[in-house]
């Protein structure tokens, strides 16, 4: 009669493999995040979030609605972002994409057409600039060329002779300010204070600027669900009506074009890919519809859905 042999595994074999599982995990999420920041299981519910920094910006007030108890990075371009979560290194990007006065971020709508990104969500932030330095008197204004901008009636009126620098970021303006008593700064009232004064309060041009961001994962992130999509289009081709030809399916579908723009290919001159925003989710029949019409018209080139998303609005 054959004995039956049972097998047991002591406690110490146990523990050592419960050991080595945890190290293997610890080496996962380091590469994961790509600084070496361990996170243990449970205690981390919230996304690693990569946006335009320092901390203070439009843009990290933007992050911090998608954070939750994540982790919020800081670049110091809106390319170096979307290429951060291209490549895997962080969960999400926030982007400033299009403002109500300036219009679109272009570096912005190039970095979409190069990396295979999604996009998630969509963040609408009302803008109010102030003027903050270390005292009245100063020789140079401080903030990101967008912020100048919105600003420019104002400064024209009050600070004719004062040069204006273009920096990183708003928050980067507001550190010069706080080092250099000759620098003043475009930002967020909320920034007053730490040795800045508060100048003047809502600086910009209109009452109604508000700053589009997109929130952004790796391709596989992309979802069908959300009333807005976003889109580009290369047709890489070129002949009299090719523009109308791309529109005319959305006009037969009922569908609403929120945004359509152009940016060089950097193929050759004259040749464009084109960015489009529309009201309605992939996940609807009647825009599947019209982008398999853009799709047949583009053969020779590419079409890249980005993904459908809901907008929300932070103050």
């Amino acid at each position: 009669m054959s004995r039956r042999t049972e097998s047991v595994v002591s406690p110490t074999v146990d523990f050592v493999l419960l050991a080595l599982a945890a190290a293997a995990l610890v080496v996962v999420l380091q590469s994961r995040n790509g600084r070496g920041v361990f996170h243990p299981i449970g205690c981390r519910t919230g996304m690693d979030v990569l946006t335009l920094g320092p901390a203070g910006t439009y843009s990290h007030r933007a992050a911090q609605t998608i954070a939750e108890d994540g982790e919020i990075a800081f670049a110091e371009s809106v390319t170096a972002i979307v290429e951060g979560v291209a490549g895997g290194v962080h969960d999400r990007g926030v982007v400033p994409v299009e403002n109500s006065i300036e219009g679109s971020v272009t570096e912005a709508l190039d970095a979409f057409a190069e990396y295979e990104i999604a996009v998630t969500r969509e963040i609408v932030t009302p803008i109010r600039h102030a003027l903050l330095a270390q005292r009245e008197r100063f020789e140079t204004v401080a903030s990101h060329t967008q912020a100048l901008a919105q600003c420019r009636s104002y400064l024209d009126a009050h600070y004719p002779g004062v040069q204006r620098q273009a920096v990183a970021s708003t928050a980067r303006g507001i550190e010069q300010a706080r080092e250099d008593s000759s620098v003043a700064a475009v930002g967020h009232p909320a920034n007053a204070g730490d040795g800045l004064e508060l100048l003047a309060e809502d600086i910009q041009d209109r009452s109604s600027n508000a700053t589009r961001f997109l929130v952004v994962g790796p391709a596989a992130a992309r979802t069908e669900a959300g009333s807005k999509t976003t889109f580009i289009v290369y047709p890489e081709v070129d002949y009299p009506g090719l523009l109308l030809e791309l529109l005319e399916p959305f006009a037969d579908n009922d569908i609403n074009l929120t945004r359509v723009e152009s940016r060089p290919s950097g193929e050759r001159l004259g040749d464009y890919v084109f960015h489009f925003d529309i009201a309605a989710g992939l996940y609807e029949g009647r825009t599947e519809a019209a982008l398999d019409t853009v799709e047949e018209i583009a053969a020779d080139g590419w079409v890249r859905r980005l993904g459908s998303y809901d907008t929300e609005t932070v103050l």
